[in-house]
């Protein structure tokens, strides 16, 4: 786990930085529904999985800028960014109806993040313990699959005073619109490091990479 502490005085956010993070302590989210044909048929051409293929889609977008990657460190105050985050996926048990957290590192080479994706997911399968550990995961971010329903709206709340940058993306079910598989995705961001326009730039970049993924 490596980064770089970010100078708040020369910080291209520095007024909205100040102003989310002092004066309305806040986080903002967007949920939209993306085209995932192209990645729905790749998946059964290849006979890889879904929701894998998506997972590493969705962790080399939220690498591929720094705005999605920084932190807070409360006990020395100080704003940084990390060299990578990982993703902390959920296996949900049905007999217990309850949730393993999988933390998954993430690797830029598909091949890689797959086969340790699948191992993890596997390997959690076999459990029925909840292990969440954010004290020793602070550059993970939450990425959760709500398997049962494909929603139009969803709304994840934290503390107004609890400056927490990681990430938190859901997404569920796609469906069938105009011939087209689309699915709802939801991206929640602290507002002291993003707004509107770097949140709907994560579905402009998941869309993107969608397809250029599919033709592999």
């Amino acid at each position: 786990m490596n980064y770089k502490i970010i100078d708040k005085e020369t910080y291209y956010r520095k007024g909205v930085f100040r102003h989310f993070s002092e004066d309305c302590k806040c986080s903002t989210s967007m949920t939209a529904r993306i085209d995932v044909t192209a990645l729905v048929r790749y998946s059964k051409e290849t006979g890889t999985k879904f929701y894998i293929n998506f997972l590493y889609i969705l962790s080399k977008v939220l690498n591929s800028r720094e705005d999605y990657r920084m932190g807070y460190l409360w006990q020395t105050d100080e704003l940084i960014c990390y060299d990578v985050i990982n993703p902390t996926q959920y296996i949900f048990h049905e007999d217990t109806e309850t949730c393993t957290p999988v933390y998954t590192e993430y690797f830029e080479d598909y091949d890689t993040f797959y086969a340790n994706a699948y191992s993890d997911i596997e390997r959690a399968k076999k459990t029925r313990e909840y292990g969440l550990d954010m004290m020793n995961h602070p550059n993970w971010f939450d990425a959760s699959y709500i398997s049962w329903l494909s929603y139009d709206s969803l709304n994840i709340e934290l503390p107004d005073g609890h400056l927490f940058f990681a990430p938190i993306i859901n997404w569920g079910k796609y469906r069938v619109e105009n011939d087209r598989f689309v699915m709802p995705v939801s991206v929640r961001l602290n507002h002291a490091i993003a707004d509107g326009y770097l949140i709907a730039n994560v579905f402009r970049l998941l869309q993107q990479e969608i397809d250029t993924f599919s033709q592999r």
